[in-house]
């Protein structure tokens, strides 16, 4: 039985390593959808900023585009348990939280909070 297990495990491992080492361009889109960047906010594709020669990449630039308007809920409004886990920020009385789950996907969030420009990255 053990070694079935084994066998399964090492089948398994081959299959990702040959997913991880394989063709990115079967992976990703060759010429993906450019991002929509709202104005004002720094682009550093557009900008031109070179990624490094010696710089392996598994994902394309932007591959995971931010949150760029993120909507809410008041506490009451919303159905999520207490224990849910989020990252908070307060700033000049104004508070709002950003679940980790949703984060997980996307990564970053480029908010306001109080009058001032924020990142929320995960």
């Amino acid at each position: 039985m053990k070694f079935a297990y084994g066998l399964i495990g090492v089948a398994v491992l081959a299959v990702g390593v040959l997913w991880l080492v394989g063709s990115p361009t079967n992976r990703f889109p060759v010429d993906p959808a450019p991002v929509e960047v709202p104005e004002g906010v720094h682009d550093p594709v557009a900008a031109g900023e070179p990624v490094p020669d010696d710089f392996r990449q598994l994902l394309r630039r932007d591959a995971i585009p931010p949150i760029y308007n993120p909507m809410f809920k008041t506490v009451v409004e919303s159905d999520w348990p207490d224990d849910v886990l989020v990252i908070g920020i307060e700033l000049d009385g104004e508070a709002k939280a950003y679940p980790v789950s949703f984060l997980n996907r996307r990564e970053m969030v480029i908010d306001w909070i109080g009058g001032t420009p924020i990142l929320v990255s995960w």
